[in-house]
């Protein structure tokens, strides 16, 4: 059987060199584990906390290389990245750290590898207390992440706060789905009621130790794509259309199927393999996949459209902590018109009097603000509709996790009005 720190190891090597979350990646492999319930949170923090603090480690790190970081072995980067955290962050005690890191090498590594790795980790164990100078390290950010927060924000202390933030560890957010589990249920199973949610939980342990998770009556969401459901679903009338555009892997749409009493509901993944996810959890409402740029003239036109367009997933950083790093700025170009794209795509199939709901888990001026204001130009036929819960002057909802507890999600409601 594998020790917990070879398998966080391999964890962190398939989501550094793949396209795997760590949020998928690591209760997968929990699940298949013989591991104790001690040793498992040992794997969760190693993974977890490894993402989140690459940045800082990296600057512990290079300071006794005599190289470019980019010239040391992915593999071996790794298991260094692993001990600074433990190190540093976790303060495990300095022999232990360097001993258990050493062995870990050696077995994935091999012994050559090893003495330098020995060598680095016994430098890093001499500045205990180290602290980056540069903001990108110590809070452990890409640059181009904080130029945007900084430009939401506007204030130093409020991007400082959102960083740390990110970089908290966020207990998984349960919520029951109405007519399919209760919060009588969750509570007897341990979990938390969320002040001012009537269906949002939180949960010290794993979700999957709850028969209505497992047996999916209850969902895993965060406590922002709940509210992006509620505050969508606000604008209901009865017997609607309804489309989830982008429903995978499933969360607001299964919400979302549970609300709509009356109408009639489709929600479609482009990706055949999250669709079947999404089959999962919906119940009364059609799966479909196809590519939402172009909606098929047979399913006829809607009256309710939520578009959770792909985006850079900045708003989601403390439970996708590798996105920070996997994310570049040429990215936005792509996403931007894409989601572009998908917008003039629901406007096409949408009636008049009908609602599209553009959410992002991105704070970005590109993919919110600036994505509503072009649609609009292109649309002179629609007008938003102010959020009710926190909408700013525009009557867009933007959700920040440092002053929300939530992932900063966006949300703008977009009426057809002729």
């Amino acid at each position: 059987m594998k020790n917990p720190r070879q398998l966080a190891w391999e964890l962190l090597f398939e989501v550094e060199n793949s396209n795997t979350y760590s949020n998928l990646a690591v209760p997968r492999a929990l699940t298949d584990s013989d591991l104790e319930k001690r040793d498992r949170g040992l794997v969760t923090e190693l993974v977890y906390g490894t993402l989140r603090m690459r940045g800082f480690c990296d600057a512990a790190i290079k300071r006794h290389l005599d190289r470019a970081l980019d010239d040391v072995d992915l593999k071996v980067l790794t298991v260094l990245r692993m001990g600074a955290y433990q190190i540093l962050i976790m303060k495990t005690p300095v022999h232990a750290a360097v001993n258990e890191t050493v062995d870990l090498a050696k077995i994935v590594c091999g012994r050559s590898a090893s003495s330098f790795v020995n060598a680095i980790m016994r430098r890093i164990s001499e500045t205990l207390e180290f602290t980056p100078t540069e903001i990108e390290e110590k809070y452990s950010h890409p640059k181009w992440i904080i130029s945007a927060l900084r430009d939401l924000l506007k204030d130093e202390e409020l991007v400082t706060a959102q960083l740390i933030a990110d970089n908290e560890v966020a207990s998984p957010t349960l919520i029951a789905w109405p007519g399919l589990s209760s919060s009588e249920e969750l509570q007897a199973a341990g979990a938390e009621p969320i002040e001012g949610s009537l269906r949002a939980f939180l949960f010290k342990g794993s979700p999957g130790e709850i028969p209505a998770i497992r047996e999916r009556r209850a969902g895993v969401q965060d406590l922002g794509s709940q509210i992006v459901v509620e505050e969508f679903f606000q604008t209901s009338l009865p017997n609607l259309r309804w489309l989830d555009m982008c429903a995978g892997p499933g969360g607001k749409a299964a919400y979302l199927d549970a609300l709509i009493e009356s109408g009639e509901f489709i929600a479609n993944e482009p990706s055949a393999e999250r669709a079947r996810l999404v089959g999962q959890v919906v119940r009364r409402g059609k799966v479909t996949s196809f590519d939402g740029r172009k909606i098929p003239d047979e399913l006829g036109t809607f009256d309710r459209i939520l578009l959770d367009a792909p985006c850079t997933g900045i708003g989601a950083l403390r439970r996708r902590p590798e996105v920070r790093w996997r994310r570049v700025p040429a990215d936005l170009r792509a996403l931007i018109a894409l989601q572009s794209e998908l917008l003039d795509s629901a406007a096409s199939k949408l009636n008049v009097g009908g609602v599209i709901g553009y959410a992002t888990c991105s704070p970005h001026l590109a993919e919110t603000k600036l994505q509503v204001a072009d649609f609009l130009k292109r649309h002179p036929n629609f007008a938003r509709i102010p959020v009710k819960r926190g909408s700013d002057p525009d009557g867009d909802m933007q959700l920040w996790t440092y002053r929300d507890g939530t992932d900063a999600m966006f949300l703008s409601l977009l009426k057809r009005e002729s």
